[in-house]
């Protein structure tokens, strides 16, 4: 099983009302969530590692993890409010106004987290939850106890106006990053993690020297590069149209790992020798499906049906 940890929320969708102006309408979401029902809808054995509140959105959104082959199990329910994002779309891209004070993802401590089964071979780790506290050190607390046996990935997903304590947050995913296995990060996230000029090639070996095995660099409708022991790995982005960016990144995550997982490359003795070919295959996939949600609006995955894989 993969496990997926951190923020489920619900996203705000701006939709055009008949008579003019717009609405919102809530949509299950966040980062890690987006990732856990991508990885369900490929047919992974996935779950899910969250604080998710039992209001309504916090019910809307255990029932879509269900609904999508994603175990609730590892859940921790609580009567705090779910987290809101506020989606702002312009030109295709997303940004986001969130509403997260006292929520039940952010409130999450370490004494919260549930002990893991057996059947846990992989840890993900990304988004917002990496930002804010408690539940911030309680991930890192989880990442630190578990990463002996366990793979690591983290996909930062930075959104610096989210981020109030920058020197913090930096230690803090330092500290992650030097304990996974695999890293992915956008190059716009590249650039805000190690700033200068030097090239992405550069970074990304500053990167691996921090720690993980391989490191993940996407670059939008450029594709994605791949860092790992003495060699390189790129795909292209699918030529499609792009109706929304939303889920994106989060959707080749899961493609990412799914891909692996198709190789029996999720263990650390598999990744640290890992081939060309299994990599390829992984960001391949990784591109396909980030093709497919953003073809349609939101982050809507797509099932492993519709793809060949």
């Amino acid at each position: 099983m993969i496990l997926c940890c951190g923020e489920a929320l619900v996203d705000m969708i701006p939709v055009d009302l008949p008579a003019g102006g717009k609405a919102y309408a809530p949509h299950a979401g966040g980062a890690v969530f987006n990732t856990a029902i991508a990885l369900g809808r490929l047919g992974v054995e996935t779950g899910m590692v969250s604080g998710v509140s039992t209001d309504t959105f916090g019910r809307m959104l255990a029932s879509q993890l269900e609904e999508n082959g994603v175990s609730t199990a590892y859940l921790a329910r609580s009567g705090r409010l779910t987290t809101l994002a506020l989606v702002h779309i312009e030109n295709g891209g997303a940004t986001y106004s969130f509403y997260d004070e006292n929520s039940a993802g952010r409130s999450l401590t370490f004494a919260d987290m549930p002990a893991l089964g057996d059947e846990v071979s992989a840890l993900y780790f990304g988004g917002i939850s990496l930002v804010a506290e408690p539940a911030a050190d309680a991930y890192a607390s989880l990442l630190a106890k578990e990463r002996a046996n366990r793979v690591v990935m983290i996909d930062p997903n930075i959104r610096p106006g989210f981020i109030s304590a920058e020197h913090t947050y930096r230690d803090r995913l330092d500290r992650m990053i030097g304990q996974s296995d695999i890293i992915k990060v956008s190059d716009e996230d590249l650039d805000w993690l190690i700033e200068g000029e030097e090239t992405i090639e550069i970074k990304a070996a500053a990167m691996r020297g921090r720690g993980p095995a391989i490191v993940v660099v996407t670059k939008g409708a450029e594709g994605a590069t791949a860092f790992f022991g003495d060699a390189s790995v790129g795909v292209a982005a699918p030529v499609t149209h792009v109706v929304d960016t939303v889920g994106a990144g989060d959707t080749f995550n899961a493609g990412f790992l799914a891909g692996l997982n198709d190789k029996g490359c999720l263990s650390k003795d598999a990744l640290g020798s890992v081939s060309d070919d299994v990599i390829h295959h992984a960001l391949s996939l990784g591109a396909t499906v980030a093709a497919v949600t953003v073809s349609r609006a939101g982050a809507n995955p797509p099932w492993a049906s519709e793809i060949n894989r």
